[in-house]
């Protein structure tokens, strides 16, 4: 499944014609995270952690898209199924979502950069409280937290997914993934100085694309 989580990214960049990706589970679960057998092969080779990484390659990989992501949260999201969640820029929930690391209570200790993204999302309390004991978050308390953008109804969450996501596939596909870039850059922005200049030559470039002139001219007409 890696393989193809991977095959499907690659694919999907390189056609520019798809500005945004939804990313959802096979009903009733979005992600049950690692297979277990596969996990402990992996951490019993002397690879230097190779094999582990292979696995994480899954969700490393929508991580490093250049196309702007939602996780449709549709069920149980159980270990790297956080993760494969977090990777993505934007999480809506369904109201049957569970969000749970249960790395803890497996034994077994967060790997693909878990605690990180747990940190950077919900702070250091909130990644204590899910990740050190076990606290599950449904969609609403995903929501509350911070942890989901939003939480809607079941029956509601592909279509509330799809209509956020049309929103950046209607600009042009280049923009869009020049701005994805940007807003990655800005953790490592010192102030405000340095964000305005990091913009200032993003602005620049696409005043120059034909899409602006094309969509000021259509503005001007109306």
């Amino acid at each position: 499944m890696v393989d193809e989580i991977v095959a499907a990214f690659d694919g999907l960049e390189a056609d520019e014609s798809i500005a945004a990706v939804v990313v959802t589970g096979a009903p009733p679960a979005f992600c049950a995270g690692a297979d277990l057998s596969h996990l402990g092969k992996a951490g019993q080779s002397s690879d230097g952690g190779a094999g582990l990484r292979s696995v994480y390659d899954g969700f490393l990989r929508v991580q490093r898209s250049v196309l702007p992501t939602i996780a449709a949260v549709n069920g149980a999201a159980v270990g790297a199924g956080v993760n494969l969640a977090l990777a993505c820029d934007v999480r809506i929930a369904g109201r049957s979502a569970k969000l749970d690391t249960r790395f803890l209570q497996l034994g077994l200790h967060p790997g693909g950069g878990h605690t990180w993204m747990m940190t950077n999302v919900l702070g250091p309390q909130g990644a204590a409280a899910t990740v050190l004991f076990g606290d599950v978050l449904d969609g609403e308390a995903a929501e509350r937290h911070g942890l989901a953008w939003r939480c809607v109804d079941d029956d509601r969450l592909i279509d509330e997914a799809r209509a956020l996501a049309a929103k950046a596939a209607s600009a042009p596909p280049a923009l869009v993934r020049r701005v994805k870039q940007t807003l990655a850059q800005m953790p490592d922005v010192a102030s405000s100085d340095e964000a305005v200049s990091v913009e200032l030559e993003a602005q620049l470039w696409s005043m120059q694309q034909p899409e602006f002139a094309e969509r000021l001219q259509a503005r001007r007409q109306k």
